[in-house]
């Protein structure tokens, strides 16, 4: 395919930039930004360097119509050190670059842990403990992207900066951000490791599906979506990347459980 979109994929070593890549190579042209590049990453040309140096990642950015970006420390559960400056500073750092680059669009990976809380309420209180009594699927209000900001930790406070600082960089300087909420995406691609992901549970082609949604969508200025399968019992709503990306999701954890 001639003249390929060039996609840059912080974290590009990480599950979800290799499903990408590795989903998606015969539509872009990839290269990554990353802290290390180990044995089993995409064979991509890779900058490897500290993401939270913006001097240092700035050669990754030239000539780049987009980027993924992906680098985080993913703990949810990570104290403020290590948050502030895997996920704070180094997230920040690739808004700006782009931004000096002239990079057209960022897809960020936020997650649900932005909004975790109102997952702890409710129907999907419920649902994520595997009580389904007295409940039809999609018969409550799911949370949608229109909710307001609860993070679940200091991962979900960086996650919430992203989306804020996306929505800066998108209102000041013209770039086209898409945010996810990224549910959960296991590197076995099993969705039965605990009964919450029968809700949560992102597949990995769903993960690359939404991800090319993004990257290819015509008339972006700054939205945000939910990354997660077409799951019986979700609890977060993914109408508006259906309708607005057209997002397309093939799999459904309920097939894989025992019971179906």
């Amino acid at each position: 395919m001639p003249n390929k979109p060039k996609v840059l994929v912080t974290g590009s070593s990480g599950l979800i930039g290799g499903v990408l890549i590795r989903a998606c190579s015969d539509a872009y042209e990839f290269s990554g930004l990353d802290m290390a590049k180990p044995d089993s990453a995409p064979d991509i040309p890779t900058l490897v360097t500290d993401v939270a140096e913006l001097d240092a990642i700035l050669p990754a950015f030239e000539g780049v119509d987009a980027v993924v970006h992906l680098a985080a420390d993913p703990n949810m559960h990570g104290e403020w050190d290590t948050v502030l400056h895997n996920n704070f500073i180094t997230t920040y750092n690739v808004f700006e670059a782009a931004k000096r680059a002239g990079v057209k669009r960022v897809v960020y990976a936020s997650s649900n842990h932005a909004v975790g809380m109102w997952e702890l309420e409710g129907p999907s209180g419920r649902i994520r403990e595997g009580d389904y009594s007295g409940l039809e699927p999609g018969g409550f209000k799911m949370i949608d992207n229109t909710v307001q900001i609860r993070p679940d930790g200091y991962y979900g406070i960086g996650k919430a900066f992203g989306e804020a600082t996306g929505a800066y960089y998108s209102d000041n300087f013209g770039l086209e951000v898409a945010c996810l909420r990224i549910g959960t995406v296991s590197r076995d691609d099993d969705p039965k490791a605990n009964v919450r992901m029968k809700a949560t549970w992102l597949s990995h082609r769903d993960a690359a599906h939404l991800i090319e949604r993004c990257l290819a969508v015509e008339g972006l200025k700054f939205e945000i979506f939910y990354g997660v399968s077409d799951n019986t019992w979700r609890f977060w709503d993914i109408e508006h990347a259906k309708n607005y990306l057209g997002y397309s999701p093939q799999d459904n954890a309920q097939d894989h459980w025992p019971e179906g």
